[in-house]
């Protein structure tokens, strides 16, 4: 079987949508303030790896848990449901900008919403 990772296009079209998906984010009013201070090439990177690990591309991700990587914005930031919940509509609107298809679109929110106990350290 395929990976998603593969379907969604690979590494050229992952690199893509994490800058696209970046520039959304850090537009956003609701959780801009999150990446103040942020090596946002050094973010990119660890986002690109990530994905293609999360989206069946790469069988092991080198960096930090979910956890560990969110815990600091959850205890000093108050991260919370509604942030994870924009961050979500931003990857939304990334993918649909990029024409992916919406039962793809679908997969990828699948296995975003999977990680957010972990990311909000519940």
């Amino acid at each position: 079987m395929t990976s998603l990772f593969e379907r969604l296009g690979g590494d050229d079209a992952i690199h893509l949508a994490v800058d696209k998906f970046y520039d959304h984010i850090l537009a956003d009013e609701r959780i801009k303030h999150f990446f103040v201070g942020i090596d946002m090439v050094k973010q990119r990177g660890h986002q690109r790896r990530f994905l293609k690990y999360a989206f069946g591309g790469s069988p092991n991700y080198p960096g930090r848990s979910m956890r560990e990587a969110h815990r600091r914005l959850v205890e000093e930031m108050n991260l919370s449901d509604q942030h994870f919940d924009a961050v979500a509509e931003n990857l939304t609107l990334t993918l649909k900008e990029l024409n992916v298809a919406s039962d793809l679109i679908d997969e990828v929110l699948a296995i975003v919403e999977s990680t957010r106990d972990d990311v909000l350290n519940r």
